[in-house]
């Protein structure tokens, strides 16, 4: 596909072109409109959304977008359209009983794609791809409504460990997962659960936006941590009970309480009411700005992933560790499959006690050399990369 240009993509999901967050979605989507046309689908708006965010601006403008106030269908950039469909959609997950679900679910599924086709006609798009970012429930007829050319899901999480999702989604995810003609991912863990129901399907790998993760020995340390005793064990990130396991930190404190242990992050209301914060070596810098990370990330002598291992985890493809590894410093993380891929780069850690062993060992072997391959692998992860390899999937199937 790389070799065929001018190709029509529709892209649905769960994240909308507004979303304050980063998303793979949007990522992917600009490297799709290089050489293809693109739609980048809006999740429709939803009665209980309406209800509970009414005087929210992005609500408001799908409400004008409805009411016929205002277009749907804004362009970007060249080859680039981000559309807000004009309809709105039930509130379904509350049913309990799968049957009653399912004639709901395909109830939006139709007044969504008809909404869709708008945006084709108005657009032109002929012999499309559908590309689905996980998107199990609104998207699951598309493919029966739309009629695509070719069907695409991308599983970037393990949707289905979390309870809104696991309801249904443990049912119908492996129909559309099934139904796709293509599935790509973005973990081995992934992959190999879409190849359950589905042998056409790939491991794609990862983009990630490494701009600002550069080494930078000159900058001062963040004046947070000036007076705190090296050396630094660090971690960027949201500090997440579900996520991360306060045991593996607490013990890596008590065991070397001459490392001071630094968490970079927002905490959740778990961490919050932690004995964590009674240890005199762990600090807690709070939440800091994207742009002040790397400047963190800097300062560490080693950087942690302290990973629980759980359904919501065991899938997801860490970004954190490229950010560290693009810095060049030495990282331990818990094992996990998806955590395979930086196996020559990283230290994989089974237990807390190989928290306390592996973080010495990083410390007493670091080299300049190490630091170069590390951020050579990490520069690899870019969404060109990733991209590239959906097209090389595509191609597979179509020929």
């Amino acid at each position: 596909m790389e070799s065929q240009v001018n190709r029509d993509i529709i892209i649905i999901g769960q994240q909308p072109w507004d979303t304050e967050i980063g998303s793979n979605c949007k990522n992917i989507a600009l490297e799709f409109s290089k050489t293809h046309r693109v739609i980048y689908v809006n999740s429709p708006l939803d009665r209980i959304t309406l209800y509970r965010k009414k005087n929210d601006p992005g609500t408001q403008k799908r409400l004008n977008v409805i009411q016929k106030k205002e277009t749907g269908l804004v362009k970007i950039q060249d080859n680039l359209w981000n559309y807000y469909p004009d309809c709105m959609v039930e509130s379904i997950n509350w049913i309990g009983n799968t049957f009653l679900f399912d004639l709901a679910n395909q109830y939006n599924n139709a007044k969504f794609a008809k909404s869709v086709k708008k945006a084709i006609d108005i657009l032109g798009f002929s012999q499309f791809i559908l590309f689905n970012d996980n998107e199990m429930f609104k998207g699951f007829y598309l493919k029966k409504y739309l009629k695509p050319s070719l069907s695409i899901y991308y599983s970037r999480d393990y949707m289905v460990a979390v309870d809104y999702w696991k309801k249904h989604g443990e049912t119908l995810e492996p129909k559309l997962i099934a139904d796709s003609d293509i599935c790509v991912a973005n973990s081995n863990f992934l992959a190999a659960y879409c190849r359950k129901f589905n042998p056409n399907s790939f491991y794609v790998g990862q983009g990630c936006d490494l701009d600002i993760f550069v080494e930078d020995k000159s900058k001062a340390v963040p004046a947070d941590l000036a007076l705190v005793k090296r050396p630094l064990i660090g971690y960027v990130g949201a500090l997440q009970s579900i996520r991360l396991d306060k045991d593996i930190i607490a013990h890596i404190a008590i065991s070397r309480p001459d490392w001071s242990v630094v968490l970079v992050g927002p905490e959740d209301d778990l961490f919050k009411a932690s004995d964590l914060h009674q240890f005199k070596n762990v600090i807690f810098t709070g939440i800091k700005a994207i742009s002040d990370l790397p400047d963190y990330i800097n300062a560490f002598d080693v950087c942690i992933n302290p990973q629980l291992v759980n359904e919501v985890t065991i899938g997801n493809y860490p970004r954190k560790i490229d950010e560290y590894l693009a810095i060049g410093k030495p990282v331990v993380a818990t094992a996990t499959t998806a955590m395979e891929t930086f196996s020559d780069f990283v230290y994989l850690a089974q237990t807390k006690e190989d928290y306390v062993l592996l973080i010495e060992k990083a410390l007493n072997e670091n080299s300049l050399k190490q630091q170069g391959q590390r951020r050579e692998f990490a520069l690899e992860h870019t969404w060109e990369n990733s991209v590239a390899e959906i097209y090389k999937a595509i191609e597979l199937v179509e020929h």
